[in-house]
């Protein structure tokens, strides 16, 4: 279902297939804290391990790697994935991550998953969309809920962070409810 991997354009960001050329935006992303603590990432990134990781991700067409580059200066910001999929269902789950915060709060994460779901619903046969959030990122569940997600229910302490458990938030999007426009 992902075996064509597009360059997807909007006003703020340019989606792209992910590859070597992104591994060092991707390695700042692992090891930013903030970044960090929002996706609930643990342990400590290899750099070896993420270049080969980078670099097969256009072998898989059960998923989409996209890395987020910035309009203006097609600099890596983050990247969003459609992973797990599910082809007898047509569901899916989304990921993104940003660089941190110094490129939060821009617009980046809000255009680059309109793009996305533009595609997956537009382009696709993709039914379902869905993804968890941490329940102490509120940022993030807002602009999900903003962009269309719905808040599925709640998967209790799933995350043992600096001594403390946090709740997953799952929220899904689906096709009937996602018309593609322009953005």
């Amino acid at each position: 279902m992902f075996a064509e991997k597009p360059t997807l354009f909007g006003k703020l960001v340019t989606l792209r297939p992910v590859g070597l050329e992104y591994v060092d935006g991707l390695w700042e992303l692992a090891n930013d804290p903030e970044t960090v603590r929002l996706t609930g990432s643990q342990g400590v990134p290899d750099y070896e391990a993420t270049r080969k990781w980078y670099a097969s991700r256009g072998e898989h067409d059960d998923r989409l790697d996209l890395a987020i580059c910035s309009a203006e200066d097609d600099g890596y910001v983050g990247e969003i994935v459609l992973n797990q999929l599910d082809p007898v269902n047509l569901s899916c789950n989304l990921r993104i991550a940003l660089l941190g915060p110094r490129v939060y709060g821009k617009g980046y994460g809000s255009e680059a998953i309109r793009l996305v779901l533009d595609h997956a619903f537009g382009t696709t046969p993709l039914h379902r969309v869905s993804l968890d959030v941490y329940s102490f990122n509120e940022r993030a569940a807002h602009v999900y809920q903003k962009i269309g997600f719905v808040r599925e229910g709640v998967c209790r302490d799933t995350l043992l962070l600096d001594g403390e458990w946090h709740d997953s938030i799952i929220m899904s999007i689906l096709a009937p409810d996602w018309p593609v426009r322009e953005i």
